[in-house]
């Protein structure tokens, strides 16, 4: 047997190789997904006015997408426009989303810095062990829900999701930039990981929405392509750190090797 099939081969990249049952993504037993439309599954409709109405439709986002490939439950947190701001001040208390997970895939950003302006800040933001003191930007509130998922679960795995490109003059060099921060942002905190959408996934660009896309948002084909990409990107980011991932089954049992 070529043990090559389960590990990472030279010169590989984390999306040469979409798995269709997503690899090493399949050995957590659950996992929390905080995101907005994008993580929900939007889908996008018109009334009689040629309004657009927007529908959240779980069934159909990555998470439940990766749940049907991987056998691993999905407890998805997300919900259309939500912000890393609204998240952690009111949004998880108000419906118990801090729930106790073997790993997290945190996927904000669009809303934050596109729809409602918020100042984004840096990686110079996020004081891990003192949240309380970063400040009201997106990297102060998203350093804000990590350091509280790691005070519930400190051996939780998280992962880092980066914003897409969209072909934008203006907007895909803070995409990178806020992608190169977050980078940053692993260092700071344990067993944490960056699912680098920006420089590794395709341009969400007018030429991919004309296959992928319904209105702005993805199309059912477009929801089952990320789940890919995401739990495929998992699956080589568990290949280029393999002992990280020795004792998922241990993480929250108090156990050790």
């Amino acid at each position: 047997m070529n043990l090559d099939l389960f590990t990472l081969t030279p010169g590989e990249k984390p999306l040469d190789n979409l798995k269709a049952a997503c690899g090493f993504a399949g050995i957590f037993k659950e996992i929390g997904v905080i995101g907005d439309s994008l993580s929900s599954g939007e889908f996008e409709s018109h009334d009689e006015d040629g309004n657009i109405i927007y529908h959240d439709m779980y069934e159909y986002s990555w998470p439940a997408v990766l749940e049907r490939l991987t056998g691993t439950v999905y407890h998805n947190y997300s919900r259309g426009g939500m912000t890393a701001r609204e998240f952690y001040e009111s949004w998880a208390d108000k419906n118990d989303f801090w729930q106790w997970n073997q790993a997290y895939i945190i996927a904000l950003g669009n809303n934050d810095v596109f729809v409602c302006g918020h100042p984004v800040g840096s990686v110079e933001d996020i004081h891990p062990e003192e949240p309380e003191s970063n400040p009201d930007t997106f990297f102060g509130n998203i350093g804000r829900i990590v350091s509280k998922l790691k005070r519930m679960e400190k051996d939780a795995r998280i992962f880092l999701v980066s914003m897409q490109r969209r072909g934008e003059e203006a907007g895909d060099p803070v995409i990178c930039g806020i992608a190169d921060e977050m980078k940053k942002m692993c260092r700071l905190f344990s067993f944490t990981y960056l699912i680098d959408m920006a420089h590794d996934g395709p341009v969400y660009d007018e030429e991919m929405r004309k296959t992928f896309a319904l209105g702005f948002h993805p199309n059912a084909m477009g929801y089952y392509s990320y789940g890919l990409m995401v739990g495929n990107y998992i699956d080589y980011l568990i290949r280029k750190n393999p002992e990280d991932f020795f004792e998922v089954p241990f993480i929250g049992k108090g156990f050790r090797k």
